[in-house]
């Protein structure tokens, strides 16, 4: 009797180790299948959402056909005369029709009293009130310059000057900066004669800032009013 006793004591201590490491390993498994939903079974390597140091990012989509995304509404203004007139505006003023610097230029595109007299705006107020004034007298006075640096756009266009590439948009937003005749005494002395604003900033920087926009649609005009 005491022997058999022994025998099922024993029995039971197996039973009893047995249930305890499979409650263990069953934690064990529990913990494990919690964890490996927090992690990536397999990591995928997309080619296409890589681009080497030789290569250009042309769109973010995480998918390679763009067409997958009906509602795109972010705006591109790459060369184009929106992005050459923009660009200008944010290096003048960061865009704001209201500035005004301590030289007293004005406006969005910083002008001038001078210029603006010239194309008949004479009411400063009136003119940092009015955003759409602005940018016409930004159209009538690349009118002007292109008139009157049509010859040197013809002459210089396409050639490096002091190691900058000539283009119509640079040199147009360099006449913007410190008029036709800096332009031409830059680009007729081969750059020699480095023409600066008040300042310090030169036109050769704008040329190349601004080099090879879309600007051949503003038609030169000698004569444009605002009045």
């Amino acid at each position: 009797m005491h022997r058999q006793y022994q025998d099922g004591d024993s029995t039971w201590n197996i039973h009893f180790m047995i249930n305890r490491w499979s409650f263990y390993i069953g934690i064990v498994m529990v913990v494990g299948f919690i964890s490996s939903a927090f992690k990536p079974l397999e990591s995928l390597n997309h080619n296409w959402f890589y681009v080497s140091e030789n290569e250009e990012l042309l769109y973010q989509f995480p998918s390679e056909k763009p067409s997958d995304y009906i509602n795109k509404s972010i705006p591109f203004i790459g060369k184009y005369f929106i992005g050459f007139k923009e660009a200008i505006a944010f290096k003048e003023s960061q865009g704001k029709y209201g500035m005004v610097n301590s030289l007293g230029y004005l406006g969005k595109y910083q002008f001038g009293a001078s210029a603006l007299a010239s194309i008949g705006i004479n009411d400063s107020v009136n003119f940092l009130r009015n955003p759409q004034l602005q940018e016409q007298a930004f159209i009538a006075l690349l009118k002007i310059n292109k008139w009157e640096l049509r010859d040197i756009i013809k002459e210089y266009r396409g050639k490096v000057i002091d190691g900058v590439r000539i283009t119509e948009s640079g040199i147009l937003a360099a006449a913007h900066l410190g008029g036709a005749g800096s332009v031409r005494k830059f680009l007729t002395s081969n750059g020699r004669k480095k023409c600066k604003d008040h300042y310090g900033t030169s036109v050769k920087s704008y040329m190349k800032e601004f080099g090879g926009y879309e600007t051949h649609n503003i038609k030169a005009d000698s004569n444009v009013s605002l009045k």
